[in-house]
Parts: C-alpha cells; sequence; structure tokens
C-alpha cells in the first residue's frame, strides 16, 4: 500500500502504542484522525505531528460509547474525506486479581473498551473503507495477551478481552474475503506504554477514575519493552506485506508452543 495521501483514524492515539502508529502514518503522508478520551494529551499528541507538518484531525472520543463513535465517523469523513486505514487499537488494562473479584463495573468498562470499542470501530468505520472502493485495511491491536495467560501477571480479566479481539479479527479477515481490505491483528508484547495506569480514565458511567496498587511488577516489565514508534513502524511493514497475525518479539514463541502442545495433546482422551 501507497500510504501518502491516504486517511487514516487511529483509536487510543493520545500515547503508547496509537501515538506511535500515529507518527509513522504521518510520516508515511497520511491524512491522520486520533481519537483519544484523554483530552491533554490527545492536544499534545495532534500539536506534535501538526508541528512536523502532518495533516491531522483530532477528537475526544469514547470508543466504548456506539453514539460518539457514530458521531466521531460522520466529522472524520468530513473532515478526511476517504477513510483507507482504521486502527482500532484503544485498551485497558485490569490485572492482579481474582476474576470473581472484579466489580459489575469493572467488567463492563473492560469489555466496553477491549471489545466494544473494536466493534463500535468496525461497525462505523468499515462502511466507510468499502465506500471508495479503494484498497483498505483494518488492524485490530489485541495482545500476545490474546492467545495465552500470563501466569506471573493474573491478566486473565484482560487476556479475556484479548481473545475476543484475536477472534473479531479471524472473523472480518472472513468478512473481507475476496475484497481489497486487507486486515491484520496486532499481538505485541511487552511495550513501554501507560497501560497499567489506564484506570485514570474511566468514565463515570464505569465507576470513575481510579488507582490501583499492585502493578510495580507489570510496569517494571513493561519498562523493558519496545516504544510505541517501534511498534507503529512495525504495523506499517505489516500492513505492506499483508500480515494477518502480527507479533513483535520472537521470545513469546515457546509459550505458545507449550500452550497448543497441551492443547493437542487434549485430542487424545476424545477416544478415551
Amino acid at each position: 500500500m501507497d500510504f501518502n495521501g491516504k486517511g487514516a483514524v487511529v483509536t487510543g492515539a493520545a500515547s503508547g502504542i496509537g501515538l506511535g502508529i500515529a507518527r509513522s502514518l504521518a510520516g508515511a503522508g497520511c491524512y491522520v484522525a486520533l481519537l483519544d478520551i484523554e483530552s491533554d494529551a490527545l492536544e499534545r499528541a495532534r500539536a506534535e505531528l501538526a508541528a512536523k507538518g502532518a495533516r491531522v484531525f483530532a477528537r475526544r472520543t469514547d470508543v466504548s460509547d456506539a453514539a460518539d463513535m457514530a458521531l466521531a465517523a460522520q466529522e472524520i469523513e468530513e473532515a478526511l474525506g476517504k477513510v483507507h486505514l482504521l486502527f482500532n487499537n484503544a485498551g485497558v488494562e485490569i490485572g492482579g486479581t481474582r476474576l470473581e473479584d472484579l466489580s459489575d463495573a469493572d467488567w463492563q468498562w473492560l469489555f466496553g473498551v477491549n471489545v466494544f470499542g473494536v466493534i463500535n470501530g468496525v461497525r462505523r468505520f468499515v462502511p466507510l473503507l468499502r465506500k471508495h472502493g479503494e484498497p483498505a485495511h483494518v488492524v485490530n491491536t489485541a495482545s500476545l495477551a490474546g492467545f495465552w495467560v500470563n501466569p506471573d501477571f493474573r491478566l486473565g480479566p484482560y487476556a479475556a478481552t484479548k481473545y475476543a479481539v484475536v477472534a473479531l479479527s479471524e472473523g472480518l479477515e472472513q468478512d473481507f474475503a475476496g475484497s481489497n481490505i486487507g486486515v491484520s491483528v496486532l499481538c505485541p508484547g511487552a511495550v513501554n506504554t501507560g497501560i497499567t495506569r489506564s484506570g485514570r480514565n474511566r468514565p463515570e458511567r464505569f465507576g470513575g477514575a481510579y488507582e490501583r496498587a499492585g502493578t510495580e511488577g507489570l510496569q517494571a516489565a513493561l519498562a523493558q519493552g519496545l516504544t510505541g514508534d517501534q511498534v507503529g513502524a512495525r504495523v506499517l511493514r505489516a500492513i505492506r506485506d499483508r500480515e494477518f497475525y502480527v507479533f513483535t518479539h520472537e521470545a513469546p514463541k515457546k509459550w505458545f508452543e507449550a500452550r497448543f502442545a497441551r492443547v493437542l495433546a487434549a485430542f487424545a482422551r476424545v477416544a478415551g
């Protein structure tokens, strides 16, 4: 794909992986629409890209709110004209606790952003990708946690949402069969982001902002990870190469092998 002049939408674009993707897109000549729930960080991201000469549109948006996403799609189509690239990247994290200890609001927020955020993006923006008939691409951000639940950090709730994103992406690939729209599911390993502090942006309808203790180990692991810019460059290469599963690290391969070996071994019990 030639990115120059293409319209791109990035959710969770004010920091971390989303900002890294937006920087890469802007550097490749895209007109980039930045969506994020955090107003101040969003304005900083917009100003940064604009100062470098990028064409950029920014809108505070709650991806878990279907009506807000519908309005965002209308405004972005008016601003960009055509949308060729969609990055459903916004995500939040709850870990370090047992599934049974999460509140109703915790579950609703976690699935609202991580799963329904992707669904809302697909429902509102994919019709815009189809509309012009030109080559297009969708990237959904999942995680290694979309295939494997890390026992060191109790990420079961988060992983449940990311397994769903992998499945949604696989279904979307089937929907796009025979078309000129590609799809990728981004499954990064450790990336130096502020996702462990995502509670700072939790909307009031999900219980409001909060700070969660006990994330020091995960924060330390992420701090040693890739930068958002490195992931952004990786994502653009994946789009060019029409990759579906997009990984950022080689080391987790052994975790996958162990998991799938356990799954395959279970079939030996079918006849027993």
